[in-house]
């Protein structure tokens, strides 16, 4: 029973913590949200009115800070363990730093049972206080695990800050690539082999002679003809033609191209396809709520 207990208890437990998470956090939104909207109105009132779109859209987008969320629920924690303490001072005569002790103890769910209210014989308003018990530790167990979740962002957003600081590339991890291999490699594709050699200067005849073809055309349009009187072919339409050709073959590459990438993207390379998918890594839990409440997602 206590398995099966704690199995459900703790799986209720934890969504209603994360709802109160996302219901607190909403809060302190709407409300940083009105004092900010009115410090910009009043910052912008000596402003046209045209610039009331962009105002607006300017607002929309706005995310508040996640310093002063944190800084909000430090307060409201804060406030909550020394109510709590003075009640356990008073009821359970125990002294102000024991209080505190337990408040973070029982708050923070460790737990450790060293202290446990309600073990004296008699107390004074023992339905009272034990109703007031319940009502501490609930809205502190809730206050200090939104506090825990908003103060990992900002540990997260230290880290990396720290480490764009110290820029640790562990380049002294990295293999240095084999210089026989890059020599081999370079040699390879910028090397002059024979048959290069070869098939450069067999090209380079061929622009030779077809310039010196089509400057004998332009000086003597009569050569166009053989001396059966039957037309050759002119190196300028030929010329013409083969521009057109090339035109048109790229066109027709371009087309099949975008054709097949909009048909078929799976032929294409991974990280040239862009996927739209919603599941992102940390898009889960308590800390998905609070990105998506403070905007972090993006900022991150």
């Amino acid at each position: 029973m206590v398995i099966a207990y704690g199995f459900l208890g703790c799986s209720g437990g934890i969504l209603f913590f994360n709802l109160f998470l996302e219901r607190i956090i909403t809060l302190l939104a709407v409300i940083m949200r009105f004092y900010h909207e009115r410090e910009v109105r009043k910052s912008s009132g000596a402003q046209r009115r045209d610039s009331t779109a962009s105002l607006d859209d300017g607002l929309d987008e706005w995310k508040p800070s996640v310093y002063w969320v944190m800084l909000c629920l430090l307060i409201g924690t804060i406030i909550i363990g020394i109510s709590a303490s003075l009640l356990y001072c008073h009821m359970e005569n125990w002294s102000y730093s024991e209080s505190i002790y337990f408040c973070f103890v029982a708050f923070s769910t460790i737990g450790f049972g060293d202290y446990v209210p309600s073990q004296r014989e008699h107390y004074d308003d023992l339905v009272v206080y034990r109703f007031a018990n319940f009502v501490c530790i609930v809205t502190g167990c809730c206050c200090i695990y939104s506090l825990f979740n908003v103060t990992s962002i900002v540990i997260k957003q230290f880290l990396n800050w720290l480490i764009k600081k110290l820029d640790c590339k562990c380049n002294c991890f990295k293999k240095k690539q084999s210089p026989v291999f890059t020599q081999v490699a370079r040699t390879r594709r910028n090397a002059l082999t024979p048959n290069h050699v070869k098939s450069y200067s067999q090209n380079s005849q061929k622009s030779v002679n077809v310039r010196a073809s089509i400057a004998e055309t332009q000086s003597d349009p009569d050569s166009m003809y053989d001396s059966d009187g039957e037309k050759e072919i002119c190196m300028r339409d030929l010329l013409k033609s083969n521009k057109v050709s090339l035109a048109i073959l790229q066109k027709e590459l371009y087309e099949s191209a975008q054709r097949g990438k909009y048909r078929s993207p799976a032929i294409l390379l991974p990280s040239r396809v862009e996927e739209k998918d919603d599941f992102k890594k940390g898009a889960v839990g308590p800390l998905a709520i609070v990105n998506k409440a403070l905007g972090e997602d993006e900022r991150i």
